[in-house]
């Protein structure tokens, strides 16, 4: 009984584990993935998309691989559609906060920064498209990469433009923000670029795959030999860097080089400082020139005014004082000459040929200079000559010995 028994046991394990061709076909079957797909999953550098997924979206992930075209045209349109969805909510929260400012620079920012929100999810929709599609793998790195690139490519803009117009703004409230002076935003502004520049080139050559310690390597050995043949370059960068340190001059100030030239500073760079004179030339003077030039700053001090000197002369035998009152009376009757200060007249020397008197006014700009001395000079001929005071031309005494007659008469010819 006990071996009967084991034989049936024996054979009913035997049939169990012995299936029918048919019967073990159709278990297979079943239990393999639906159309191959867990056969080669999408992968983005090594990395299943599916299963970085929420759990919550995967269904729909395994749902959208069955129908790639379609899903595609889908995904392009659900990321436009959140990034229009998320730009509109978030510029209406923000728009009620910046609505309450007084100044538009939080308006500008808003629309400057708003654009790359939906071109983010524009491109990584574009991202997840290139997965669903199963193209081979050196073309889908390569779509994947080039998508990249053109994120950071649109971040980078904006934050470029954001910089300027953060400066920008931060100049012109001098008095809440000491350290951005017109003059010292030309750097200020440089240096933030050149490191967003760094850091995006850095995010390009991370997506690319390229090491950046082998660049840098060579660039150092690259910026070696440039610095030897860009030396007036680097000497100019310097120079300008110096000149906004130091702040010998500003923006609008009227300056004159020990050259000669004058005129009024329009732009700071730095390479070069360029001057507007008055015959609106613009010039342009390297910057390593004007760190070692002697510069006259007509704008400085303590205020933009300007105090003018006309010198004049008058006959010996002139009556002085009525000289003193006919100056002071031609700087009064001027528009130009600002009573605060008052203008003055002093008696200078007695000269060789004259009494040398000084008229002295304050005028308002540097750049009325030529045409109040003009108008002055005008006056002060006309004044005279109708009181009847003399300008004198220079007078020398000659005195003329004749050696031929005295030694005639030595010689008693």
């Amino acid at each position: 009984m006990q071996n009967e028994t084991g034989a049936s046991v024996a054979q009913g394990a035997s049939a169990e584990q012995v299936a029918p061709p048919g019967l073990a076909q159709n278990s297979a079957q079943d239990l393999a993935p639906p159309s191959g797909l867990e056969e080669s999953p999408p992968l983005v550098w090594g990395v299943e998309i599916g299963r970085i997924l929420p759990e919550v979206v995967q269904p729909g992930w395994q749902v959208m691989q069955n129908y790639p075209l379609l899903s595609s045209l889908l995904l392009v349109g659900l990321g436009y559609g959140f990034g229009k969805a998320l730009q509109y909510v978030l510029g209406n929260i923000l728009a009620r906060a910046v609505s309450k400012t007084e100044t538009d620079f939080d308006d500008k920012m808003l629309a400057l920064l708003s654009a790359p929100i939906v071109q983010t999810t524009v491109v990584l929709s574009l991202i997840f498209v290139v997965v669903l599609l199963r193209l081979p793998e050196f073309g889908a790195q390569l779509a994947i990469r080039v998508l990249l690139t053109l994120l950071i490519y649109f971040w980078a803009r904006a934050w470029f433009k954001a910089t300027h117009l953060t400066l920008e703004a931060m100049s012109k409230n001098t008095h809440r923000f000491t350290m951005f002076q017109p003059r010292t935003v030309p750097l200020i502004e440089m240096t933030i670029k050149v490191t967003l520049l760094g850091m995006v080139v850095y995010l390009f050559m991370a997506t690319w795959g390229i090491n950046a310690t082998a660049w840098l390597a060579s660039a150092g050995i690259i910026g070696i030999a440039v610095g030897f043949g860009a030396r007036d370059t680097l000497a100019n960068l310097i120079s300008g860097i110096s000149i906004v340190a130091d702040a010998p001059y500003k923006l609008g100030d009227y300056i004159v080089l020990d050259t000669g030239e004058r005129g009024m500073v329009t732009r700071l760079g730095i390479r070069s400082t360029r001057l507007l004179t008055r015959d609106d030339v613009e010039i342009s003077v390297p910057n390593a020139v004007m760190g070692n030039a002697k510069i006259t700053n007509e704008s400085g001090g303590p205020w933009v005014k300007q105090r003018i000197r006309i010198q004049v002369g008058v006959a010996y035998g002139s009556d002085t004082r009525k000289v003193v009152e006919i100056l002071e009376s031609v700087a009064a009757d001027n528009d130009e000459i600002l009573s605060n200060p008052a203008p003055r007249v002093r008696m200078r020397a007695f000269g060789d040929s004259s009494l040398d008197f000084e008229l002295m006014g304050w005028f308002d700009l540097p750049e009325q200079r030529g045409m109040v001395r003009h108008q002055l000079l005008m006056e002060t001929d006309q004044r005279f000559r109708d009181e009847g005071i003399e300008i004198p031309f220079p007078q020398r005494d000659l005195h003329v010995k004749s050696e031929l007659g005295k030694a005639s008469t030595e010689s008693g010819e």
